[in-house]
């Protein structure tokens, strides 16, 4: 079974290296997508889920991501393999973003991306396709292409929390919504 690396592992710092043809024909490409989904679906963390990931989190430095929501609370984003993909285009209009990752799971950031992304890219077949995205969906293929060369969001975070300074702000938060409410008249 395939297993997330660590932070410090030479994958997740590199440049990855494109697919070949060869790659497609002889089951590799097969078999790194099968051991992607397997690090994937196995991965839960305080109740989270995952919904993408890059080869080189799991130690393969090449130019692969899949897209595959696991989540039951919101409607579920659209599955994508994407193979030695190229941002076309990215939107001039960006928003700064809270984003996580499987490879630093202790650690959240605060990112600015573009609010939409065309993206051309290879499906497991072979295939080639071209499609744009915008909201959560652009964040995503902007997050795990990043990992592709070689960039964590921790190298973009305008700000970072650690996740114990993230559940006391949400604990005061809530004691200051409870405060309010009993403050209220009926």
């Amino acid at each position: 079974m395939s297993k997330l690396v660590p932070e410090n592992h030479p994958a997740l710092h590199a440049i990855a290296e494109e697919i070949s043809s060869e790659e497609f024909s002889n089951g590799t490409v097969k078999k790194i997508l099968k051991n992607m989904r397997e690090a994937l679906h196995t991965y839960k963390v305080d109740g989270f889920t995952a919904v993408a990931i890059a080869a080189p989190q799991i130690g393969i430095s090449k130019r692969i991501f899949i897209i595959e929501d696991q989540s039951k609370d919101r409607d579920a984003l659209p599955t994508m393999v994407a193979i030695n993909p190229v941002i076309l285009k990215f939107s001039k209009k960006t928003h700064e973003v809270g984003e996580g990752c499987l490879s630093i799971p202790e650690y959240y950031g605060l990112v600015r991306r573009s609010t939409n992304v065309t993206i051309r890219a290879y499906d497991e077949n072979g295939k080639v396709f071209e499609r744009g995205a915008g909201s959560l969906l652009a964040q995503i293929i902007q997050h795990e292409y990043d990992h592709l060369d070689g960039i964590l969001f921790i190298d973009r975070a305008e700000k970072i929390w650690h996740k114990d300074e993230l559940d006391r702000e949400k604990k005061k938060l809530k004691k200051a919504e409870k405060a309010k409410k009993i403050k209220e008249p009926a």
